[in-house]
This record gives C-alpha cells, structure tokens and sequence, in this order.
C-alpha cells in the first residue's frame, strides 16, 4: 500500500482520501475569484484590435501585443466619458480590473473590465482635439470662403458667454468706452462643466431664431462667443463638435473670444473672426468715437487743402479751374460717400426717438390680438357655461315632477319606496309632488 502511495505521489495524484473533485462551474468560479481579487486594478498597455460598439452601449475589443491578446470591454458609463475616438491599431493605456467569465459559446474566458482608457504618449484631450479638428476640416468648416464679414460699427451685438465670468465685464467695459449707444443683448450660459456645450449651441441658434422675427434694422448684426482663459478642460466645451456646427451654421457673423492666447480652439478656428480675449473682442466689433472723428477730421482737412489749392491757381483758364474743383470734390465725395451714408444709418437707428413709433405699433398689435384672443375666450367660456345650466337643469328632479311624476317615501326613515314589497298596511309614506307633500296612511298593499 504505502508504495503505491509512493507511486502516485511521484506523478503527482492526490491520494483519493485527500482529493476534492470540481464541478467545471465551481473550478470557472474558484478561478474568477483568484483573479478578480490578485488583480482587481491593474495597468496595461497595448494595441487596439476589433474594436466595436453595440446597442447597448458597451464596446468589446482586445488589447495585443506580439505575442498575446486579452479581450476588454468598455461598459456604458466608461464609453460616455471617453473624449477621443478608440479605433483599431490605437495604442492604449488601459485601468480595470481581471475578471473571469463563461461565453455563449461555453468555455471559461477572462477579461479586463476597462474603468479608464488613456492613448500611448498624447493626452486623451489632446488626441480628441486633433481628431475633430480633422474631421472638421475636411468637411470644410474651416474654408476661408465660409467666413462672413464682421459688419462696420454694428447697432445691435449679441454675446453669448457667462453672466459672471470676467468676459461678459471685460465686453461691456470696452464697449461702453468705445460706443455707449450700442444696443448689447446678452444671452447667458455655462461656460465649462455639464451642459455647458449645449447651452452654448442653443444659444447661437437662438440668436438665429430671434432675428427672423425681427425686421432687419432690428436684428443683431454681430455676435461674441466666448469666455475668459482656463485650462484646457475649462475651455472645452469651446472645441465639442455641436458648439462648432453651430458657429458654422450661424447666419450671423460670430466673433470667437476664448480667453486663451497661445492655443485655438474649434470654435476659433469656425468662427467668422477670433480675438484672443473677450476685451480684444469688443474693439474689434465697435472702433472708439475718437477715431471715427480723428478720421472725419483728417479727411475736412485734405478737402480743405485741395480746395484752397485750387483757388490758387488762378492764372488757370477759370474753365480749367472749374473742371479740376469738379473732378477733386468729386473724388472725394465718391470715396467718403458710402461710409457716410452708412455711418448715418447705424446713427439714425440709434435715435430713440426713430424706435419708440416701431415699438408703438408692435405693442398696439399685441394689445389688439390679446383683446381678440380673451373675446373669443370669453365666447367659448360663456357657450360652454350655458350649456352645463342647461345640462343641470334638465336633470334637477323638481323638473321632474313638474311633468306630474311624484316621489313617495316611508316614514319615519324617510326611505325612497321603488317597489311595493317593502311596505305594509297601516305603514304612513309621504309623496312629495311638484307643489308641497302629502301624508298617507297605507289601507291596502297591491
């Protein structure tokens, strides 16, 4: 006995009083266990391979290097969190956890359970960054030919940033040192965190929205986008792809103001004009009272000094005098005329008093369609009103016994008698009619 013991020791068997037998199940789940708890997060690095996302949200791809794979899964939660696009042959860090699991297929398999997925050697904002950036581009969102002309010395500005943040102070500062009559309209957002992107997007296209139920000399002209300076994840929802569709489909000219001098944004590189901060953003849009009057000023003085010259050269034939002074103010009209003719407008819309009889007539049409709208109101309320009095009163049952129905009731409990069985003689019932009650005394139950 003890040699076959020796035996079986030497090819290494267990005794059979010593051996336990696993189900495959228990050895899968045994096994699952070592591994979920000797590995529960570990770090590991390699190449992307069969990457692919399913309804459910959860993408399942392998990590390989040259010699081996091992199968990972992104579950939902981790992929809406992941900034760049995960693509076969990307080369990945990846954190998780090693888990074991059985397949469809049967067999025992082990995975890592990705919690966070970084690229190889470039930030994963960075990479998210360069791919929308190309993505955009070769759709053309960036085409110099897609960029509108910012207009000259806009009447209305819409800006679109936080109400406080430093930008939207910054902006108005400029502004109202530049050009106090300019009319600002500001639509407030979130600038960085959740939502942040989606607001700024809406806001754009409300902006959009507002001037087609404008007339055109009420309309903004001009809008800045932006916010102060940050760190690159303070400033992006500045470079997600809905912000920049936005921008691009804007019909009013955007002005970017991201307050980050070094690097661009998408949203620069969309927009129309980009200023490197939001103060730089309003003198761009609005030049200041003293240069326009500098340059008015320049300009009466070189009328001043072509027409004096030409009043001394007297010894001209007076004809030839007359041609030159013709061609000169000429000239200098047909050169100055447009930007006066324009300056006029952007002033003459300024002018209070130009806009309080639009404003009078659109709050005269209101005050009509709301008188229209409550006696229409009243007139449905009202048929509606009459026709429940006339539904109440075709029930109420004195109506009823004013056709000569009457009611009978036993007496004392004052029960409604509906069938003959439940009264005998010499029971004393009330009948109430139309007009006063009547006292009987039961002589005969039929």
């Amino acid at each position: 006995m003890a040699e076959n013991m020796a035996e079986l020791f030497d090819y290494g068997v267990p005794p059979k009083q010593n051996r336990h037998i696993y189900t495959v199940s228990e050895l899968t789940r045994s096994i699952k266990l070592v591994l979920e708890n000797s590995f529960s997060r570990v770090w590991v690095e390699g190449e992307v391979s069969g990457f692919n996302t399913y309804p459910s949200g959860h993408s399942y791809f392998s990590l390989k290097d040259d010699t081996s794979i091992l199968p990972a899964v992104l579950f939902v939660r981790v992929v809406r969190d992941v900034k760049f696009k995960i693509a076969d042959g990307l080369k990945v860090i990846c954190c998780g956890k090693v888990s074991a699991y059985t397949s469809h297929a049967g067999g025992g398999k082990y995975q890592i359970i990705v919690e966070n997925i970084e690229p190889k050697g470039i930030g994963s904002l960075q990479l998210a960054l360069e791919q929308l950036k190309t993505k955009l581009e070769k759709e053309g969102l960036f085409a110099a030919e897609h960029k509108k002309p910012i207009p000259y010395l806009p009447a209305r500005i819409g800006v679109v940033t936080s109400l406080s943040g430093a930008a939207i102070k910054d902006i108005l500062k400029v502004l109202d040192r530049r050009f106090k009559d300019t009319h600002i309209i500001i639509h407030s957002v979130q600038v960085q965190g959740e939502g942040a992107k989606e607001e700024i997007a809406q806001a754009i296209r409300n902006f959009n929205i507002f001037n087609e139920s404008l007339p055109e000399a009420e309309q903004v002209e001009v809008m800045i986008v932006g916010r102060g300076g940050g760190s690159i994840e303070d400033l992006w929802a500045f470079n997600e792809e809905v912000v920049a569709r936005a921008i691009y489909n804007s019909r009013i000219p955007i002005i970017s103001a991201v307050g980050h001098e070094r690097d661009w944004t998408v949203a620069d590189l969309v927009a129309d004009l980009r200023a490197p901060t939001p103060s730089v953003a309003a003198e761009l849009v609005i030049p200041e009272k003293e240069d326009l009057s500098e340059e008015l000023d320049n300009l009466i003085s070189g009328l001043k000094r072509n027409l004096q010259n030409l009043l001394l050269s007297f010894e001209e034939p007076m004809d030839d005098l007359v041609h030159r002074l013709s061609l000169n103010t000429a000239h200098i009209w047909e050169l100055n005329r447009s930007r006066l003719i324009l300056a006029a407008k952007k002033l003459g819309l300024l002018n209070p008093a130009a806009l309080i009889p639009q404003y009078k007539t659109r709050i005269l049409d209101l005050a009509k369609q709301i008188y229209v709208r409550m006696d229409h109101l009243f007139k449905l309320k009202d048929s509606e009103f009459t026709r429940g009095i006339e539904k109440l009163s075709s029930l109420n049952p004195l109506n009823i016994l004013a056709r000569g129905y009457s009611v009978t009731f036993k007496i004392p409990e004052g029960r409604i008698i509906k069938d003959a069985k439940f009264i005998k003689t010499g029971d004393t019932i009330k009948t109430k009619v139309y007009k006063g009650e009547i006292l009987s005394k039961v002589t005969e139950v039929g």
